[in-house]
């Protein structure tokens, strides 16, 4: 494969990131060619020294969608740290996705059992003292603050479940499948010195 090759193909498997990201790691490879060229190396031996530029953009892609995740902790990130995982190919969507998908449709359902909740909670508050609530008014103010405190609890436990099913997604394709950081970094090699005497 050719210089040009190569970088054609990162760049089309880099559709998706920030364009100022994208032309850092094009780059990035760009200098590998050249150092490699530099060696006395041909553009076919530092393209398949390199590897396959398209699995290269997928994990670029994944370690982007985490790091988005590290940081950020919000569901946008969660998504884009999820499909980026998937999107590796590495993990067994046959098996994964439909476990995946019935996990975070449970978590989305106990979401909106949670927000509905609340708004019982808040219903019986303000209608309860004035529709005859069994025990009176202060009964129905009691009992909706703690139908609305319930709720709050519930949404905060499964927003810690939620990161912690993100991250644990994370590990378990960093555990398996040589991301990230470590196959994209080169080797650095200690440097031997010789003492004189």
């Amino acid at each position: 494969m050719t210089r040009a090759e190569f970088i054609a193909r990162l760049k089309n498997g880099l559709v998706g990131l920030p364009t100022t990201t994208a032309n850092d790691i094009v780059a990035d490879y760009e200098t590998h060619f050249e150092d490699g060229l530099a060696a006395g190396r041909t553009e076919a031996e530092v393209a398949a020294a390199l590897g396959d530029p398209a699995r290269l953009a997928r994990e670029l892609k994944a370690e982007a969608g985490i790091q988005r995740w590290a940081q950020e902790k919000n569901p946008s990130a969660a998504a884009a740290a999820v499909f980026a995982v998937l999107g590796l190919g590495a993990i067994d969507i046959l098996i994964l996705l439909p476990l995946l998908m019935g996990v975070v449709g449970t978590l989305f359902g106990f979401f909106i059992a949670a927000i509905a909740l609340f708004f019982v909670g808040g219903g019986i508050m303000v209608a309860g003292p004035f529709v005859g609530f069994p025990g009176g008014p202060l009964a129905a103010i009691l009992m909706g603050l703690g139908l609305m405190a319930g709720a709050i609890f519930v949404g905060a436990l499964l927003t810690i479940v939620t990161v912690w099913l993100v991250n644990g997604l994370v590990w378990f394709a960093r555990l398996h499948y040589r991301l990230l950081k470590p196959a994209l970094e080169p080797e650095t090699t200690p440097s031997v010195t010789g003492a004189s005497a």
